[in-house]
């Protein structure tokens, strides 16, 4: 059974703490789903996930192409990335159940810790899950590093 992470975001941009992220779980030999809620949000990530180092990359593709079962890194609107993902990771509010906690290696969500709508929807999505019975660990990067309060 895995287990949800949340990261509240307050120091570093998303795209930094995301590509560190990333790069942990592919070291790992994990598949990532990387789950956001509209296509403008993930063409933004796709773009930077590309650009974010002039001496490295991280492999991925955008879903919908003929690809998807091969990428490692799949950016999805989606439930059930046909990259077989060992890892989820959502951004921009995306929805996490405790079924998807269950089935991955981990979850990771990610929030804008400065966007009280954010917030509010970390902390409601926190409730739910650990209601249900999930796993659930809360990463703040208020010290300036990231460190682990709380966990279920």
């Amino acid at each position: 059974m895995g287990a949800a992470y949340f990261y509240h975001l307050t120091q570093r941009p998303l795209v930094e703490t995301l590509t560190m992220l990333l790069e942990k779980s592919l070291a790992n030999d994990w598949r990532v789903a990387l789950r956001g809620t509209d296509r403008a949000g993930l063409r933004a990530l796709d773009r930077a996930l590309w650009t974010y180092a002039d001496d490295s990359f991280l492999p991925h593709g955008m879903a919908g192409g003929p690809q998807d079962a091969d990428q490692p890194v799949l950016l999805t609107l989606e439930d059930g990335a046909p990259n077989r993902a060992d890892c989820l990771m959502t951004v921009h509010g995306a929805d996490v159940t405790a079924a998807e906690v269950a089935a991955h290696q981990r979850v990771c969500v990610l929030f804008d810790g400065h966007d009280p709508v954010a917030l509010d929807q970390a902390r409601g999505l926190w409730k739910r899950l650990k209601s249900e019975g999930a796993s659930a660990q809360y990463w703040s990067e208020e010290s300036g590093r990231w460190e682990k309060k709380a966990e279920t």
